[in-house]
């Protein structure tokens, strides 16, 4: 990978739509190792309580400037992917990524389908690091650099990644690795305590009374499979002046009940010109041994880690909501 990044002029990394800690951190750690030869584009805006984290403000978002993006793109003689391993997670900048013949570089921990397995196999990425078992793609970044020295910008970056995609390192952090990867992070330069509050501690007004309308009204309890549902419609969401990000952590919250073991949030987004049906976006979390992965991939067409997953499905929120009903006994433990 070093070969790659040190012959390359014309660096583009990648992350995943709705960008969250891990995606801004391992691909903002990327950004800094490889300096002023590389730009970062994600497909549509990140949570503005990720703005504060160093390069943040040299990102391309595609939505915004698809133009300028895609001219980036095509003239790539490298391009790095971190946090996700399909092309469809960057929406139109997949065909565009796929169409460039350059050097790419895979930075991941999720499982691969069968059909990104078969993209692999076929050589579409010239190297890869995939490894499932970490808990977050800035773990790898992490694994992959230290040899080279950590900046303080890398560490805060990793750190921010490490710290999110764990909830704290809540779950998905048994690996007593990690905190040495911490300590050495610290060492680095990353200021923790900070960090947490630029992540946790700066939210809106509008975002709290949404979370708390969300847990009062909205949150359904099937104590039966220690289960709990939150659902937000679009109109509902636009009611509390929602932002990109302003629903991150609720899924989580539910897991604070003592007899709940699984939580899922469904939050619907209205139809984009050309797409006839609305997008559900479906975030599972549980605790223990107890997976959800298995249900976000056969059901909602998603996946991830056994305590923290994906998926989505194009329709109604009354068909998602219907389709959960139907199918969660099939995965959950009682």
């Amino acid at each position: 990978m070093k070969e790659l990044i040190n012959n390359a002029q014309h660096i583009v990394i990648f992350t995943h739509m709705a960008p969250d800690g891990d995606a801004m951190g391992s691909a903002l750690a990327m950004w800094h190792y490889c300096q002023k030869r590389a730009t970062v584009i994600v497909p549509n805006a990140f949570p503005a309580f990720l703005g504060w984290m160093p390069g943040a403000e040299e990102i391309r978002i595609y939505e915004q400037k698809p133009q300028e993006c895609d001219k980036l793109i095509a003239e790539a003689d490298l391009i790095i992917c971190t946090d996700f391993n399909d092309p469809k997670r960057i929406g139109p900048m997949g065909e565009k990524m796929v169409a460039n013949s350059c050097p790419k570089v895979l930075i991941d921990h999720h499982l691969m389908d069968e059909r990104v397995k078969e993209l692999t196999n076929e050589g579409f990425w010239t190297e890869v690091h995939s490894h499932p078992e970490a808990s977050s793609a800035c773990e790898i970044v992490y694994r992959l650099l230290t040899n080279e020295g950590l900046t303080e910008e890398i560490a805060t970056c990793i750190y921010t990644g490490l710290m999110t995609d764990t909830g704290n390192f809540s779950y998905n952090s048994n690996n007593p690795e990690i905190y040495e990867i911490v300590a050495s992070l610290l060492r680095a330069g990353a200021r923790k305590d900070e960090i947490y509050d630029w992540v946790f501690n700066q939210y809106s007004t509008d975002r709290m009374r949404l979370t708390g309308y969300a847990l009062y009204r909205k949150m359904r309890i099937f104590p039966e499979y220690h289960l709990a549902l939150i659902t937000l419609t679009a109109s509902e969401l636009e009611q509390y002046h929602y932002k990109q990000g302003d629903c991150e952590g609720l899924v989580n919250m539910p897991l604070q009940i003592g007899d709940v073991f699984y939580s899922v949030f469904m939050r619907e987004e209205r139809p984009k010109p050309g797409t006839p049906k609305p997008r559900i976006r479906i975030s599972f979390r549980s605790q223990g041994d107890r997976p959800v992965n298995i249900w976000a991939n056969e059901v909602f067409h998603g996946g991830g880690h056994m305590n923290a997953s994906g998926g989505e499905l194009f329709g109604s929120l009354e068909q998602a909501v219907k389709l959960f009903e139907n199918t969660y006994k099939n995965y959950l433990k009682q």
